[in-house]
């Protein structure tokens, strides 16, 4: 994730910080900014709750108090019921993107991998030579240019991942970049 993207900045650990999975509480946010509901609007607490009570044969019932702590982090181990109900309403999302793990932190991959038609496609390309598989790849990305569409994002990019929230600086931290600030005038 790129810096101006809102990972923290200024301080030894932000190195370290950017190598750690997403949490729940960050991944569930950025799903409720980045999801419209019915009326096309972000979620919040409350329209999520609605939105699971209006699925047809909910998993479970999830009351907006319980997805506020959930998504503020007071929270943080919801039952499987309770993830595979925010998952349907939030548009069918992969329920293991809600995981804690590096791995599980690329929701368009998450997303091609529940579609079969598309692991239908990795298991024709898994023993391919690297080079067929290059060629294969190519011929794909130039189809894709005739038909006028966009390429899609390059390994790697940040597309469908949560951005960081900027760390606040605490009041001794602001007077000493204030102060590092002056000295640079």
């Amino acid at each position: 994730m790129s810096r101006n993207e809102g990972e923290p900045q200024g301080d030894a650990g932000a190195e370290a910080q950017s190598s750690r999975p997403h949490s729940l509480a960050q991944k569930l946010k950025w799903l409720m900014a980045h999801r419209r509901d019915a009326r096309g609007r972000a979620y919040v607490s409350r329209t999520l709750s609605q939105a699971v009570d209006d699925l047809p044969d909910p998993p479970a019932s999830t009351s907006f108090a319980l997805i506020a702590k959930l998504a503020n982090g007071g929270q943080d181990n919801p039952t499987v019921k309770t993830v595979l109900a925010l998952c349907r309403a939030l548009g069918d999302v992969p329920p293991a993107y809600l995981l804690p793990h590096a791995a599980y932190d690329d929701l368009d991959a998450l997303e091609a991998f529940e579609d079969p038609l598309a692991r239908r496609v990795l298991a024709l390309l898994r023993d391919l030579p690297e080079s067929e598989v290059l060629k294969v790849v190519a011929h794909l990305e130039a189809r894709r240019g005739h038909l006028g569409m966009p390429s899609p994002p390059d390994d790697g990019s940040d597309a469908g991942k949560p951005k960081r929230a900027r760390r606040r600086r605490t009041g001794t931290e602001a007077a000493r970049y204030a102060a590092d600030a002056l000295e640079g005038l």
